[in-house]
């Protein structure tokens, strides 16, 4: 199940417990609310998949922000990135690469489990210099593993689903998760900014953000300790 299935199967077995016997969550999100687990966890974890899976791979993830970055500063910078990940429509700024790529490591992380392991496929890709080895080659090598090979990559038009919507609905309005990330990963340092996350939903849907709704109705770690 996913994880916002699992988190509510434990909820139901917490509320109603006369009627399930049990719930079995193994990763499910269930403490990420009102700062009951620290902020920076998620992309802490993210980032010791990657360093476990290749060291190498780790630092070149880190290191590739920051060649983005000053690529993206010169006068056709932006253009090179286009053409360096073969991007299906140029670029405007560098937020949209970083973006995507942002999710894919974390994707790759979360779902990280047999047959294909793709942590691993993409360490392979950047560590395999296939397509040069300079930083920015071997990031794209990873983003061409991940996805096989595309006609292009990172900002293709798709029409979001159902699902993409509907989550970031709760998230807004009910499951406010202060996910941030730190100084320790592979990522750049982006603090949760719990101000600029409900303005960020008001523009969205116009909705209020209950931050402590969860821990309010459901509990907090207290409740799945005993």
């Amino acid at each position: 199940m996913s994880s916002n299935l699992t988190v509510l199967a434990s909820w139901f077995r917490l509320k109603y417990p006369h009627i399930a016997l049990g719930a079995l969550a193994s990763s499910a999100p269930i403490l990420y609310f009102d700062d009951i687990t620290p902020q920076d966890g998620y992309y802490s974890i993210v980032s010791r998949v990657f360093r476990e899976a290749s060291g190498t791979c780790y630092q070149t993830i880190k290191n590739s922000w920051a060649e983005i970055d000053e690529l993206a500063s010169k006068s056709n910078g932006l253009s090179m990135l286009s053409e360096k990940f073969k991007t299906c429509n140029p670029l405007t700024d560098a937020s949209k690469l970083k973006d995507h790529l942002n999710t894919m490591y974390a994707s790759a992380a979360q779902y990280n489990e047999p047959p294909t392991y793709p942590v691993n496929k993409v360490c392979a890709g950047i560590d395999g210099g296939g397509f040069g080895d300079d930083i920015l080659s071997r990031i794209f090598g990873g983003l061409v593993a991940y996805n096989g090979n595309l006609p292009c990559y990172v900002n293709a038009h798709t029409d979001e689903s159902e699902t993409t919507v509907g989550w970031r609905w709760q998230e807004c309005s009910e499951l406010a998760m202060p996910i941030g990330i730190g100084n320790n990963s592979m990522f750049p340092p982006d603090p949760f900014d719990l101000e600029d996350y409900i303005e960020s939903c008001k523009s969205f849907y116009g909705v209020p953000t209950r931050p402590h709704w969860v821990t309010t109705y459901y509990g907090g770690h207290v409740c799945f300790s005993i």
